[in-house]
């Protein structure tokens, strides 16, 4: 019965057939990095003040934002990952970082969606949505509608609130992580 049917109609008979699977897969694969749990790191403020600058803590822990044009990251270009600067959680690559002309550093997605937590942000008069550290709930900065393609996100993030690691340095660490067993 195929045999009778153009080429072009084959194909579309075939993604009908394989779309639902596809489907399937990046269900299981959300699945499998929701249910890869966050370790919570939890301390007292005393324990965060001897741990974090003076900046750092404003930001991170009080909820502050530095001015615009005035942190280290705003205008960063160099190839790497941006860490939370309490806990060292990777959060942003390098690759996702764009030019926002807003005078902070700015992505358009973490390097895994679960890596930051989102809450409702109202102080001021504002309806925005705040961005978190998931691991130690360290204060980001914000989550703005109006990015670039492919997400149209702005994370618009306090440079005090990042720590950077260069990309060979990054594959290190990541290459550490990794268990190597030569038989």
């Amino acid at each position: 019965m195929l045999r009778n049917l153009p080429i072009d109609m084959k194909k579309i008979i075939l993604l009908c057939l394989l779309f639902p699977l596809s489907l399937f897969a990046e269900d299981k694969k959300e699945e499998a990095e929701k249910s890869e749990k966050i370790e919570k790191i939890e301390k007292s403020a005393a324990e965060w003040k001897e741990i974090l600058s003076k900046d750092e803590y404003y930001i991170l822990r009080e909820k502050g934002t530095e001015r615009a044009f005035s942190g280290k990251y705003w205008k960063h270009k160099a190839s790497g990952v941006y860490h939370c600067s309490a806990c060292k959680l990777p959060l942003f690559s390098s690759t996702t970082k764009f030019k926002s002309g807003t005078g902070w550093p700015s992505f358009w997605i973490p390097i895994q969606k679960r890596y930051v937590a989102e809450l409702s942000d109202t102080k001021f008069g504002w309806n925005r949505t705040e961005v978190l550290c998931a691991r130690c709930d360290g204060h980001l900065g914000h989550v703005f509608n109006d990015g670039p393609r492919p997400t149209g996100l702005r994370y618009c993030i306090n440079s005090a609130s990042l720590t950077f690691v260069p990309l060979l340095e990054a594959a290190d660490k990541k290459a550490d992580k990794k268990e190597v067993s030569i038989d």
